[in-house]
């Protein structure tokens, strides 16, 4: 189920971080000023995006697909996902640390969409009972 996952949550975190670069899937902006200005938008006009969100969502997607070569690679993605979507869904809720230093918007609605990332890699990484061919638990 783990490699399985890694690869779903690579593809899509790919998918979403390339149509951040699509102007006309971004509606206007609503939100703490950022620093960074580049591909600002609500990508589908409810989740606050820009340039550097775009390639955290590439670099996520591309760190799924190759996890999900092994059963470890794939649990460990998992898991480091819980801890770094946990880590987003808490800085999220905090003024000045919701939009990573002024980077990176992480407020609104990538507030419990970042919890929900957060519990089912949670529940993936260990949650799940291991496969035969899986020695991380």
């Amino acid at each position: 189920m783990a490699r399985t996952f890694a690869q779903v949550v690579g593809v899509i975190f790919l998918l979403v971080g390339i149509l951040g670069f699509f102007p006309g899937l971004l509606s206007a902006y609503s939100g703490p000023d950022l620093v960074v200005d580049s591909g600002r938008g609500l990508l589908l006009g409810l989740f606050p995006v820009n340039l550097l969100h775009n390639l955290v969502h590439l670099a996520v997607g591309l760190w799924g697909l190759a996890s999900a070569r092994t059963a470890s690679g794939a649990i460990g993605f998992a898991r480091g996902l819980a801890i770094f979507y946990g880590l987003l869904t808490i800085m999220g809720l905090i003024p000045g640390l919701n939009t990573t230093f002024g980077l990176i918007p992480i407020h609104g609605n990538d507030v419990w969409l970042h919890a929900l990332t957060a519990l089912i890699s949670a529940y993936v990484g260990w949650g799940v009972p291991a496969t035969r061919d899986s020695t991380v638990r």
